[in-house]
């Protein structure tokens, strides 16, 4: 069993590095690329609600969107209704960097997965939601 921990390991490091490095060229980083996913789906949400669709704790957003306006990616607005909170918005260089990035990631996805057949590919997927369901379950 621990070789499976080992691997899964090994491989979230290899993912991440690469997702790293292709994200940087952009002002990305590493996490932010599943924020503005998020966001260019849906633009103008609290924090929380990003939290929420992310399944991350708010001030993780809080912290990362601190990052993501400091870098030009992101501007926090009042919520116009509500002014005790805060909306998160796309700048347009965050906008502009949309394609490139999902570029990037399919590029990504496709090297990793290329030796693996369809049927491995819907087992791993299948395995991988469940370790991860697990893990949320808790211990």
């Amino acid at each position: 069993m621990t070789d499976v921990i080992r691997l899964l390991t090994r491989a979230q490091k290899l993912l991440r590095a690469a997702t790293d490095d292709a994200m940087r060229p952009h002002g990305v980083r590493i996490g932010q690329n599943l924020v503005l996913e998020v966001l260019w789906q849906d633009d103008g949400l609290t924090p929380g609600e990003l939290a929420a669709r992310m399944g991350v704790t708010t001030p993780t957003v809080v912290n990362t969107a601190a990052r993501m306006e400091a870098a030009g990616l992101l501007d926090r607005r009042p919520d116009p209704r509500d002014g005790r909170l805060v909306r998160l918005y796309l700048t347009p260089s965050a906008r502009a960097a949309r394609a490139p990035i999902s570029d990037a990631r399919r590029r990504i996805a496709d090297h990793a997965l290329a030796t693996l057949t369809p049927t491995e590919l819907r087992h791993l997927t299948s395995a991988l939601e469940k370790i991860v369901k697990q893990m949320d379950a808790g211990t």
